[in-house]
């Protein structure tokens, strides 16, 4: 008798420490939906790029001083495809924003492997203007309503565990007024500038390992161009290879640190405005750094590989044609042989963040310009605005597309994009 007593409290115990884990996982799966809330690529529009590029010329950190006040009108559809991108980038989501009366709402969903038939949890948390600060109204995962005050602090916890706690602080001390803004489709941000935001941003682009990497990168460039005389023509391929190799084998971390500082040297920006420790690095030599000859063709597959190594392949494929289009309308002309090599450079920094096998083989020994990018030969540049749209109408028609599909079967043709 005793030995079944035994047995049974025993049962009874099991059952009530794993019934808390039942009933969580029987909630967890209740929430699943079989429709995405949010379903939508990850393309990032040519108008969010030029949003972005004025914005951030409106309020360059580089002309405020402290205590200065300014007002940002951020367009609804730049914070949508922002969160979208972080999203997708992040968690492989898709995310969504939406104004609507006085509120903003942000939608997410994760679609959840590992179960039968396609499911996702879906995620909506409405935000409305309290004393200058978004406050969480109503927040929910799928079907399942979710307190505003347990959605509050579900956040700040997630803020607290990702170490942002004291940027988060900064940040809304910073803010003076937030409006939401649904008829003119914007959120209006009054905010006083403090220069610990620059340095707050600057922690949030680059980790501490990041910049270490950054620097040994620098270093090993300066190295590398040692060898040459300066304003020498030298083949980009010549020094890509041994800089992604500079410090041991290869890794995604190292590769996107090379690129980087690879793709600041080319386009002559100075590293120390967004990292001012990087003044005390070694400047590396001045030397042309070329593509097929072009030093153009160069900045543009070195600047979209460090662009989609750290940003994604979205990003730096807008960004490209963004370029190409402004370009057309009083720079040097759309050129589809620079779209050529930005869509090179975005395919080799996607093979960098993905750490691929390929690549790494690859990089054991030395590539050459036509490794890395496909011949640019017989591709239409420049073209004036006039003269683009006349022959490509506005880059959507059967032209247009018969120009971009060859670029893509050379590049197809190339065993490292294989």
């Amino acid at each position: 008798m005793t030995v079944r007593r035994t047995l049974f409290r025993g049962a009874v115990t099991a059952a009530l420490l794993f019934l808390p884990l039942l009933l969580a996982a029987t909630l967890f799966f209740s929430a699943l939906d079989q429709v995405p809330l949010v379903s939508r690529g990850e393309t990032i529009s040519q108008s969010s790029i030029a949003e972005a590029k004025r914005l951030l010329a409106s309020n360059d950190p580089r002309h405020l001083q402290k205590g200065d006040e300014r007002t940002a009108v951020i367009p609804a559809a730049l914070i949508d495809a922002a969160i979208n991108h972080l999203a997708s980038r992040s968690l492989g989501a898709r995310g969504a924003f939406f104004l609507a009366d006085d509120t903003a709402e942000v939608r997410m969903t994760v679609r959840i492997p590992g179960v039968p038939g396609p499911r996702y949890l879906n995620l909506r948390t409405a935000f409305e203007a309290v004393a200058g600060e978004p406050r969480v109204v109503k927040a929910s995962i799928s079907s399942l309503p979710i307190p505003a005050g347990l959605a509050e602090w579900l956040i700040a916890s997630a803020i607290r565990s990702a170490g942002f706690a004291d940027d988060w602080k900064v940040a809304r001390q910073a803010i003076r007024h937030l409006v939401f803004e649904p008829d003119q489709g914007n959120v209006e941000v009054r905010y006083t500038w403090q220069p610990g935001l620059l340095e707050q941003a600057r922690r949030l682009a680059f980790t501490p390992q990041e910049i270490v990497r950054m620097e040994a990168a620098q270093r090993a460039l300066a190295r590398l161009l040692d060898t040459y005389a300066n304003r020498a023509n030298v083949p980009v391929s010549k020094v890509l290879t041994p800089l992604m190799a500079c410090c041991g084998d290869p890794t995604p971390q190292e590769g996107r640190a090379a690129l980087l500082v690879l793709a600041t040297y080319l386009t002559g920006s100075n590293l120390a405005v967004v990292l001012p420790e990087s003044a005390k690095w070694p400047r590396p030599r001045r030397v042309k750094l070329t593509l097929f000859g072009r030093h153009d063709s160069a900045q543009h597959f070195v600047v979209s590989a460090a662009l989609a190594a750290w940003a994604g392949e979205p990003a730096a494929n807008a960004v490209g044609l963004f370029k190409e289009i402004q370009d057309s309308r009083g720079g040097s002309g759309f050129s589809f042989a620079d779209l050529a090599a930005d869509r090179a450079g975005t395919r080799f920094g996607e093979l960098v963040a993905s750490g691929s096998p390929h690549l790494e083989n690859a990089l054991r020994r030395t590539l050459t310009d036509a490794d890395l990018a496909p011949s640019l030969d017989g591709l239409p540049e420049p073209l004036a605005a006039a003269d683009f749209e006349q022959r490509f109408g506005a880059g959507d028609n059967a032209a247009y597309r018969q120009v971009t599909t060859e670029i893509e079967r050379r590049l197809a043709a190339l065993p490292l994009y294989r």
